[in-house]
C-alpha cells in the first residue's frame, strides 16, 4: 500500500492566484468544523447527522496507514473544503482482503471552488485502493467521469419480495451474536457492526447453509416504507429466498426492497429504474452489486 503523503499534495496544482490554501488530512479535532461545513453544503442534513456518522466511523477498525476521515482544504487553519473518505478492509470475491474507500461527501466553499478538482485528484490517487461513489448527484456525473471514475451500477430495482413464492424448510431470523454457525468471521462481524448502527442484519438458513443479509429501512418521501439492501453474499441468494425474506420484512413494515442493479432481474417482481441509483468506482476491485457494507449508507443513514 502506498497512501498519499501529505507533503506530496500540499500545493500540487494549486491555482497561483490563491495563497494560504493547502490540502491536508482531516483530524479528529476538525470534526466539528467539518460537520458545520457539510451542513452548509447539504442543507437537508443536520450537524448531528454528520457527527453521528463520523463518530461511528472513528470508533471502528480501519486500514492502517490511510487517512481516518479523508482530506480537507485548509485556509488559515480552517477547513474550507472537504472530501470524506471512509476506508475499510473488505473481502473481495475469492476471500481476498482489499482496501476500499467510499468517497462519501464532497463540498468546497464557493470562494475556493477553483481547488475542487485538485482536492479530488489528490485524495483518490492511490492505485492500490478502490474508490467508489454511491451517491453522485446527476449534475455531477460528467465531472465524476472526468476524474477517472466509471459506472459500475446503472440503477435500482424496487421489488415486492413477498409476492415471490417462498421455499420450504427455510428459516429467516435476525442475526444473533451467539449463533454464528455457517458464517465466516468476516460476515459475522459485518452483521454485528451493521446491527449496532441500526440496520437489520438477517440470516437465512436452508439445507444447513447460512446466508447473510443486511437491510436498512427508510421511507420514500417520508411515506412509503422501503428496505434497502446493503449486503448479501450473492444477489442470487436474494432472488432464491425472495419470498421468505419478503414475508419476514413485511412483518416488520417493509413493503418494497431497493436493490442496486444494471437491469431487471428475473425472479423478482417489481420495476427497474435508471433515473436514480447510479454508482461509480475506480481502482482494481470495483464493488459488486449487493455490497454496500461499511459505506455512508450504513454509517450515516443507519
Amino acid at each position: 500500500m502506498q497512501p498519499v503523503r501529505k507533503a506530496e499534495i500540499a500545493n500540487e496544482g494549486a491555482p497561483q492566484a490563491v495563497t494560504g490554501v493547502r490540502i491536508r488530512e482531516i483530524t479528529a479535532a476538525d470534526l466539528p468544523a467539518v460537520a458545520a461545513l457539510l451542513t452548509r453544503g447539504f442543507a437537508f442534513r443536520s450537524e448531528a447527522y454528520w457527527l453521528r456518522g463520523l463518530d461511528r466511523h472513528a470508533s471502528r477498525a480501519r486500514p492502517a496507514g490511510f487517512p481516518a476521515f479523508g482530506y480537507c482544504l485548509d485556509h488559515g487553519g480552517v477547513p474550507v473544503g472537504v472530501i470524506l473518505l471512509l476506508f475499510s478492509n473488505v473481502q473481495a470475491e475469492g476471500g481476498q482482503t482489499i482496501v476500499r474507500a467510499n468517497v462519501s461527501s464532497w463540498y468546497v466553499e464557493p470562494a475556493f471552488r477553483a481547488f475542487s478538482s485538485m482536492l479530488v485528484r489528490a485524495a483518490t490517487r492511490d492505485k492500490t485502493v478502490t474508490y467508489f461513489n454511491i451517491t453522485p448527484a446527476p449534475h455531477t456525473w460528467p465531472q465524476v467521469e472526468a476524474q477517472g471514475f466509471k459506472v459500475y451500477c446503472k440503477g435500482q430495482i424496487y421489488a415486492a419480495l413477498a409476492l415471490s413464492r417462498p421455499l420450504a424448510d427455510v428459516t429467516v431470523a435476525q442475526f444473533d451474536e451467539g449463533d454464528r454457525a455457517g458464517l465466516s468471521s468476516y460476515e459475522a462481524e459485518l452483521l454485528r457492526q451493521h446491527a449496532a448502527w441500526g440496520c437489520l442484519s438477517v440470516v437465512v438458513r436452508h439445507s444447513g447453509t447460512a446466508h447473510p443479509f443486511v437491510f436498512q429501512k427508510h421511507r420514500v418521501k417520508n411515506v412509503l416504507p422501503i428496505d434497502r439492501l446493503l449486503y448479501c453474499r450473492d444477489l442470487g441468494d436474494l432472488v432464491r429466498f425472495a419470498g421468505n425474506l419478503g414475508r419476514f420484512l413485511t412483518r416488520r413494515g417493509g413493503l418494497l426492497v431497493r436493490i442496486d442493479a444494471n437491469q431487471p432481474m428475473a425472479g423478482l417482481i417489481g420495476w427497474y429504474s435508471a433515473k436514480r441509483g447510479r454508482k461509480y468506482a475506480k481502482g482494481p476491485h470495483p464493488p459488486r452489486l449487493g455490497d454496500l457494507a461499511f459505506t455512508e449508507a450504513a454509517l450515516f443513514d443507519g
